[in-house]
């Protein structure tokens, strides 16, 4: 018999705030949380905006000292991970130690660390570079520090798959619990990556949006007048957990997830594949996994980055898998108000699923304003919409045409 594996925990750190329900409140309500950057002077650079976390301090998660040996990105990893275990009520042994696990996905990894020591080794000389700096720019040591924060001797592992990394944790630590080898996984996805290179690499690619004067308006997914995507920084985690042992414990469940599915496009190294072949497959994939049909889906938390390609494409892979159907599933995009996490994407866009079939409301699509002849589904624009969610999908496409599609439906007996 195969294992149910259901959420008993979640956890975030986002440009919409630093705890699931503010997070989820501004969700609701439409609320921007792209600004001018911060981090650095960035009056030089074609593009000044971006999703950053606001009044972040880490030593409410751990040590100070601590802290300071930890990158940016696994700070943040850390912080939803607290938050994720807390709301789960789980405590870590040494009796069951061995069955718990860590799967936490970046896309870049400890950048930060890597460009702060790359300017001291230029300027102060070979010796002054951290001796932590390898542990702290690895993609891996944000799964790493929690696993030993928490003492969790389970199976340990991070995806390092773009923009799909956090989908691709969570559902690569489905299928471990499902197969027996752990009874519960802390995973999702963490990412801090708006540092200058980074900007202006994204910048020269022509990638991002480049409305300065109006940040809150500059994520637009499926609009006929988008221009880019908004970087965005953030973490997002999951406590998966098989249903039995979740309720030997009496542990509150938030929700089952029960489809997984992962292609690739090999097509492009950034561009999707034409008429979101890959992504389509991805998602039968989920769908075949879970043994539904199209039409049981009730909503999908869109990928939905802003892009020319992607919201072109990604509606087509929509209408190739779902049929007429996808004219009657909502669809949205919570990218239109955090900006573009990444790596952390995955894991952020989970936790709204969730809480969309929890709550009963569907995020809005902000910014949708004049609409695009490719992109003629329904996106749920502008304002939140009341509506039973039973089953929903959320889906993550990353560079090098990595595809992930997870499926969560509302937890019954």
């Amino acid at each position: 018999m195969t294992r149910r594996v259901v959420i008993t925990g979640t956890g975030v750190v986002t440009p919409l705030g630093n705890d699931v329900p503010t997070f989820w409140s501004n969700v609701v309500a439409g609320k921007s949380g792209v600004s001018l950057i911060e981090a650095f002077d960035v009056s030089d650079y074609p593009v000044r905006i971006g999703g950053e976390v606001r009044n972040f301090d880490p030593a409410q998660y751990m040590d100070h000292k601590e802290a300071r040996r930890v990158d940016r990105f696994a700070q943040l990893a850390v912080a939803a991970s607290v938050q994720a275990l807390a709301e789960s009520g789980l405590r870590i042994t040494d009796e069951n130690a061995d069955r718990v696990g860590v799967y936490i996905g970046s896309g870049i990894g400890g950048i930060h660390t890597l460009l702060e020591n790359y300017r001291v080794l230029m300027e102060r000389g070979p010796k002054r570079v951290s001796p932590f700096v390898v542990p702290m720019m690895i993609p891996n040591i944000a799964s790493g520090q929690v696993s030993i924060m928490f003492g969790a001797r389970g199976p340990n592992s991070t995806s390092v798959t773009a923009c799909s990394s956090g989908s691709h944790a969570i559902g690569d630590a489905y299928k471990l619990i499902q197969r027996g080898v752990a009874d519960v996984m802390i995973a999702g996805g963490s990412e801090a990556a708006i540092v200058d290179i980074a900007l202006a690499g994204f910048s020269n690619a022509k990638a991002l949006s480049t409305r300065n004067d109006e940040p809150e308006r500059a994520s637009r997914p499926f609009d006929a007048n988008r221009d880019g995507f908004v970087m965005g920084e953030g973490a997002g985690v999951l406590v998966l957990e098989d249903l039995e042992h979740a309720l030997g414990r009496g542990a509150t469940i938030l929700g089952e997830i029960i489809g997984y599915g992962l292609t690739g496009d090999a097509h492009h190294i950034t561009a999707p594949a034409p008429e979101g072949r890959g992504a389509s497959k991805a998602m039968n994939m989920a769908l075949d996994d879970a043994g539904l049909e199209p039409s049981d889906i009730d909503y999908i938390n869109a990928h939905g980055t802003s892009t020319d390609l992607n919201d072109k494409f990604e509606t087509m892979a929509v209408k190739r898998s779902f049929g007429e159907h996808a004219y009657r599933v909502a669809i949205s995009s919570i990218k239109s108000m955090t900006g573009h996490l990444l790596g952390a994407a995955g894991g952020v866009e989970a936790v709204a699923t969730l809480r969309t079939i929890q709550a009963g409301i569907i995020p809005p699509t902000i910014n949708y304003e004049t609409p695009d002849p490719d992109c003629d589904l329904d996106y749920v624009p502008n304002h939140a919409r009341e509506a039973v969610v039973n089953t929903a999908m959320s889906n993550s496409f990353g560079f090098g045409g990595h595809n992930a599609s997870l499926i969560f439906r509302k937890y019954a007996d």
